[in-house]
């Protein structure tokens, strides 16, 4: 017999297998790119930035945005609608040639007698068109004359009585013309309306412009009007306090501006940060027209408040959008009583059914028991 069997199901003139070994660098290499692998695929695709913003070069002073102790003026103020502005009319004096109206007063100076006197009075035109002159001198029609005409009239109503009259006559008041003086809401369409007088375009123009506005328009009815224009109501410049919700849905409120508000000024309008809302603050602010850029101010919520640092205090502007982030905790917990909600209910409108039918099979097998004498 052979000293060396052959091994069962094994060919002649091969070798028996042994057990194989891989090397062991291979299998690190091979536990390295593993992990690798499964480093990126939890982490995701990242671009890497080399970039060191702490490298770059402080802004300079005219660039920093405004801050509490370091506010700016704001540009002059373009009127928009809804601005409501107040016009006081400071001369109001119809185009020659005037003719006189019902309740106009007239001012008449003539040569009378010291006993009669007929010097310096005003005299309001009636509702019969006509004035009164005193028991002397009788009545006089005069409504649908001009001052001119006027003046003609009563030279001849009175030179019969006086030798040589010379009445003047001047305009006192007038009850005709449509009072400006008042407060004017700017309409969707930028103009506001002066009643008899028409609209005036504003829409777009600073205080004084619009004043040269109304000014050139009233040229059109009355003789060299002067007026003056102020804005009563800032409508139109507003700024966004924005509070998300933590899942129950976003708070927006619109403030108008003033020109000196800060973030802290803002959040007091709102009563505070609510118990939703977490120390995560920003401001988003407009960029200019055709500039695509993102301008993100953040705020250190702690820092203003209990370190009084004015760094982030910044002064809101026109436009801003200051934004509240939500608590992830309370939103989390929102979240789940929502999802969870329904499951509850349905779970409870089971349970309630399910004790109805046992409620219902126990009173019918006391019945049965008590039919049956047990």
């Amino acid at each position: 017999m052979s000293s060396n069997p052959k091994m069962p199901f094994q060919k002649s003139g091969t070798q028996p297998a042994g057990p194989r070994c891989r090397p062991v660098k291979v299998r690190i290499v091979s536990a390295l790119a593993a992990a690798w692998l499964a480093v990126l695929l939890l982490a995701g695709c990242h671009t890497i930035n080399p970039y060191d913003p702490k490298l770059e070069p402080p802004m300079p002073e005219a660039l920093q945005p405004p801050r509490e102790m370091n506010k700016v003026s704001l540009p002059a103020y373009r009127i928009e609608p809804p601005d409501v502005i107040q016009i006081e009319m400071l001369k109001l004096i119809p185009l020659p040639p005037y003719r006189a109206e019902i309740f106009d007063v007239l001012q008449i100076r003539a040569n009378t007698p010291p006993d009669q006197p007929l010097d310096n009075l005003y005299f309001m035109v009636e509702a019969e068109g006509t004035i009164n002159l005193g028991p002397a001198y009788g009545t006089v029609r005069v409504a649908g004359m001009t001052l001119e005409e006027i003046r003609t009239t009563l030279n001849k109503w009175l030179s019969p009585l006086l030798r040589e009259p010379a009445v003047t006559v001047q305009l006192a008041r007038v009850s005709g013309a449509q009072p400006v003086t008042g407060q004017y809401l700017v309409g969707p369409d930028g103009t506001i309306n002066l009643r008899q007088y028409g609209v005036v375009h504003i829409a777009g123009m600073t205080v004084t412009e619009a004043r040269i506005a109304v000014q050139n328009h009233l040229r059109q009815f009355l003789d060299s009007p002067e007026l003056a224009v102020d804005v009563v109501a800032y409508n139109s410049k507003v700024y966004y306090i924005i509070t998300q919700g933590a899942g129950l849905g976003d708070n927006v409120r619109r403030l108008p501006v003033t020109g000196n508000e800060t973030v802290l000024d803002a959040i007091s309008q709102v009563n505070g940060l609510s118990q939703v809302s977490s120390k995560k603050i920003w401001i988003a602010r407009p960029a200019p027209h055709n500039f695509g850029c993102q301008q993100i101010l953040p705020i250190e919520w702690d820092a203003i408040t209990q370190g009084a640092q004015t760094a982030t205090n910044y002064q809101l502007l026109p436009g801003d959008r200051l934004f509240v982030a939500e608590d992830e905790l309370v939103t989390f917990s929102n979240i789940t009583a929502k999802v969870t909600a329904p499951i509850e209910r349905i779970a409870g409108i089971l349970s309630l059914s399910n004790s109805t039918i046992r409620g219902y099979e126990t009173m019918g097998r006391n019945y049965n028991r008590q039919r049956s004498g047990f």
